[in-house]
């Protein structure tokens, strides 16, 4: 195939691709609004668009999707809510016409928590020690079997276990104390504390963390 016959294909499918682009209905995203989300809850959930010329691309083109939640260009919106809290976005999708139509729609995504752990006093060093409380809540109708670990991460990657609870929470627990501490060897340490849920009337597990913004520097050795 010549030069001119590989030019005059092209030029025959761009006029194609206009000519559906002008029969088509225009372009328009079917989601009306999200479902609720929640906290450490994984979920999937595929985004739908009608007319124009498929298939499409999908971006976000305003605003910020909830923390840990990515969008695929083929429009699937999926992840695992971080944090409680309301997030406003615009999405924008672009059709395959010539020339391309793009649309663009606000949506809002609620993520409730159903496990929420907070820092009730914040990590901090005392001598040769970091001691600390954290609490933690239950806010759906649904008992836990929750495990709750607190780690000090070391600046070499070392992990070392500064508090450890396994029991049940029960449904509407709400602010359960949980205190924890050790010496540690001098150096700077990230504290990690990871609640864990385990729901088996659902078979869901939820997942919360929550992470010390600044290393904690131990100045003495134990």
């Amino acid at each position: 195939m010549n030069f001119t016959k590989i030019a005059r294909l092209i030029a025959v499918l761009i006029c194609f691709g206009s000519l559906l682009a002008a029969q088509a209905p225009p372009l328009a995203i079917v989601d009306e609004a999200l479902p609720p989300l929640e906290a450490g809850v994984e979920f999937h959930i595929l985004l739908h668009a009608s007319g124009g010329v498929a298939p499409y691309v999908w971006s976000v083109a305003s605003g910020d999707l909830p923390e840990g939640v990515t969008l695929t260009p083929e429009g699937l919106l999926a992840g695992r809510p971080a944090k409680p809290g309301t997030s406003a976005f615009s999405l924008e999708i672009e059709d395959s016409g010539r020339p391309a139509h793009t649309i663009n729609k606000e949506f809002k995504a609620v993520v409730t928590a159903s496990l929420l752990i907070e820092w009730l006093q914040p990590p901090k060093v005392r001598d040769n020690r970091i001691d600390g409380i954290v609490q933690v809540s239950n806010g759906s109708a649904d008992d836990f079997d929750l495990t709750v670990v607190i780690v000090a991460v070391a600046e070499n990657g070392r992990a070392t276990a500064i508090g450890y609870e396994h029991f049940a929470l029960k449904a509407g627990a709400i602010s359960v104390q949980i205190p924890f501490g050790s010496t540690l060897p001098h150096g700077a340490y990230v504290i990690h504390a990871d609640a864990i849920a385990e729901i088996p009337t659902r078979k869901a597990i939820l997942r919360q963390r929550l992470q010390t913004p600044q290393p904690l520097l131990v100045v003495q050795g134990p």
